[in-house]
């Protein structure tokens, strides 16, 4: 005899969106944070170095990330806001986030891309070392530490990216302790001895009315 239950079976196809939901929000937030991160570190590292000829001989310049451009700095702190923004707002309001959070990893990405190749930066200290306005840097090298900052921006993207895809199925800030309006009730008063005229004096200090 076959067993009939009343209590339906668990569909495997409605789970399915609740575990891409969990994925995706892990993976974001991997993605997200770390990217911010490399992208800071970046930022304060060495991206290029060269050379201006004094009198002495020739004095080495360096020039880092925050000096060559402020950009992949200044789109990472944005980023990381848009990535926990994501979870104070619903519908309308996480896609416009999520696509400002795709977009600081997008400018990230050109920003350092940019980077590479400019030598304004290094021009710049040149001039002022040598007193000369007209000096320049010479004997350019360029480090790693651009790539990594397109690293950092391709990971603030791709939390977009998954935020934009999987943001309607992740969860939003409980609006538990959220006031919503409604006065509160006000606690009624304990019921004051006219034996004793301290208690008076105490309760209208209080703001209540003995009398009642």
């Amino acid at each position: 005899m076959e067993y009939v239950t009343a209590v339906p079976h668990p569909r495997p196809e409605a789970a399915a969106p609740a575990r891409s939901g969990r994925r995706s929000l892990a993976l974001a937030l991997l993605c997200g944070a770390a990217g911010a991160a490399v992208a800071l570190l970046s930022s304060r590292q060495d991206w290029a170095a060269g050379t201006v000829p004094l009198a002495g001989g020739d004095f080495p310049l360096s020039a880092k990330g925050s000096d060559v451009t402020g950009v992949p700095a200044a789109l990472a702190i944005v980023g990381l806001a848009a990535l926990v923004a994501v979870f104070a707002v619903r519908r309308t309001g996480r896609h416009l986030v999520a696509g400002l959070l795709a977009l600081s990893g997008l400018g990230t990405i050109t920003a350092a891309f940019q980077g590479l190749t400019d030598d304004s930066a290094l021009d710049e200290k040149a001039a002022r070392t040598a007193g000369d306005t007209a000096a320049t840097a010479s004997a350019l090298t360029h480090t790693a530490w651009p790539y990594v900052a397109v690293l950092g921006g391709a990971l603030i993207l791709l939390a977009g990216l998954l935020a934009l895809r999987y943001g309607r199925l992740w969860p939003t800030m409980s609006g538990r302790y959220e006031r919503d309006g409604t006065p509160r009730p006000r606690r009624r008063a304990a019921p004051v001895d006219p034996d004793r005229p301290e208690e008076l004096w105490k309760a209208l200090d209080r703001g209540e009315d003995p009398t009642g």
